[in-house]
């Protein structure tokens, strides 16, 4: 039977932002786990995780630095499958996308030939940044050695986003319906969540939560694969994922998931993607718009590779468990 929501739930205010109630939560949560009889998550037989990439203020208010439309949503959405599911979900893992000022991605790491910074959403390529069209402030060989290895990936091209994931704003913090679900979860089930920070070396963009988008570049190490955080995700029978951007950070960290549980032999069918509690990044408003920048059309597609691949589509209606059914 599926669970109520709790009386400290309110759906209408998943897009408001306010300081999380942990003392109320702390108190709620044990008596509402003995109200509908749950048992504490270490002693589930079948391990259920919930994988919330990115699910911060920055990209799901509308005043973030790098608002995702639909993102609110997304979030509440997201929310209502916790409450609903909590007692059938193990453990929360949350990723927190967390920036500096000065870094790779940002306007104030570049230059043009007039000292002036792009503007948000530019794109630079290696030959830009070989011919002097931007210049980066610091570490100019080893920026283009890295941004020649990105092209040559094929995923992304480096670009330049608005101010966003800032460690120590308020934009940096999980959305609070969000935050109070997973914490309500652990005071209920007498566990904790996982929380997990990317992002903060300066010379490289980590869209995945696993690995950053180039590992080296310049003969200089730039960060490798979580290989810890890879374990603890496969310690779970199932696996649902949701988060922000489903054309980026989602996008990224699913398919670095689908190599590494190839290599080790792990099932792909044990990740579900929760595809309506993601939305992708609004392309930039260029005519003719360049593929790699349709970033909905990137999204659909890259996603739709992954479930061919054995990932499995869910939605946020779906019942915990019901999946392989």
């Amino acid at each position: 039977m599926t669970l109520p929501e709790p009386e400290h739930f309110d759906p209408a205010t998943t897009g408001h932002i306010w300081v999380e109630r942990a003392a109320l939560l702390a108190e709620q949560g044990p008596a509402w786990a003995e109200t509908h009889a749950l048992r504490p998550a270490a002693r589930d037989t079948v391990r259920v995780g919930v994988f919330g990439i990115d699910a911060q203020v920055t990209f799901c208010h509308p005043e973030g630095g790098l608002f995702v439309p639909g993102s609110v949503e997304d979030v509440g959405r997201a929310v209502a499958f916790a409450y609903r599911n909590l007692d059938r979900i193990t453990g929360f893992v949350m990723s927190l996308d967390t920036h500096e000022i000065h870094q790779i991605f940002h306007p104030a790491f570049w230059r043009d030939a007039s000292g002036r910074p792009p503007a948000p959403f530019t794109t630079i390529s290696a030959a830009e940044v070989a011919s002097g069209r931007w210049t980066p402030r610091r570490a100019r060989e080893l920026v283009l050695d890295y941004t020649e290895r990105l092209e040559a990936s094929g995923r992304y091209v480096l670009t330049v986003w608005p101010y966003h994931g800032l460690l120590g704003g308020i934009s940096h913090a999980l959305m609070p319906a969000l935050s109070e679900a997973v914490l309500f979860h652990g005071f209920a089930r007498d566990t904790a969540p996982v929380l997990v920070t990317k992002g903060r070396t300066p010379l490289t963009e980590m869209y995945s939560v696993l690995a950053p988008e180039v590992r080296e570049a310049g003969g200089r190490t730039l960060g490798g694969f979580d290989e810890a955080l890879f374990d603890h995700l496969m310690g779970y029978d199932e696996l649902y994922v949701f988060g922000e951007a489903s054309s980026h950070c989602v996008l990224a960290t699913l398919e670095d998931l689908r190599e590494r549980m190839a290599e080790a032999g792990e099932p792909l069918d044990k990740i579900i993607i929760l595809e309506d509690a993601m939305s992708p990044v609004t392309p930039p408003p260029l005519e003719p718009l360049p593929p790699e920048l349709d970033f909905p059309e990137v999204a659909r597609t890259r996603i739709q590779a992954l479930v061919d691949a054995g990932m499995r589509r869910g939605r946020t209606t779906d019942r915990v468990g019901d999946a392989r059914s």
